[in-house]
């Protein structure tokens, strides 16, 4: 855990050196044949680790994960490339099961607030309409 209470908690910088001390440790050739730790790597790579995650980056690891997932699923059965058995999904949709919770227990304007939205009409794209309620309201008028 970090003591900086500001910072980031999770960081892409310390997650690939973790990785690399990872693989190095499960490393069977001797350091005596073959590439010792970081003589390899680029001196100006085109691409490197950001100080944060973002949003993108986030959203890109749940689909990584959920493409092997759906891999490994299959094993080896012979599925039509475009059948998922483990379905694609992103993180907004976290944001919108929990705005839908939320105004499912304690009202749409308690969702608004903790969503942090400044109108309404915001807040009812978040969060899905109470169609349980209102088939048990149906029923009870008859």
């Amino acid at each position: 855990m970090r003591c900086d209470l500001s910072a980031y908690l999770f960081s892409p910088t310390d997650a690939e050196r973790h990785r690399r001390d990872a693989l190095h440790a499960r490393r069977r050739t001797p350091l005596s044949c073959g590439n010792r730790p970081g003589t390899n790597r680029k001196r100006n790579p085109a691409r490197s680790t950001g100080d944060v995650y973002t949003v993108e980056s986030y959203r890109r690891a749940i689909a990584r994960g959920c493409d092997a997932a759906d891999r490994w699923s299959k094993g080896g059965l012979v599925v039509d490339e475009h059948e998922r058995l483990v379905p694609r999904w992103h993180p907004h949709q976290l944001r919108h099961t929990a705005a839908t919770e939320l105004r499912r227990r304690y009202g749409i304007e308690a969702a608004q607030v903790i969503l942090g939205h400044r109108t309404l009409t915001v807040t009812q794209v978040y969060a899905e309409k109470n169609t349980a309620q209102a088939v048990q309201i149906a029923s009870e008028a008859g």
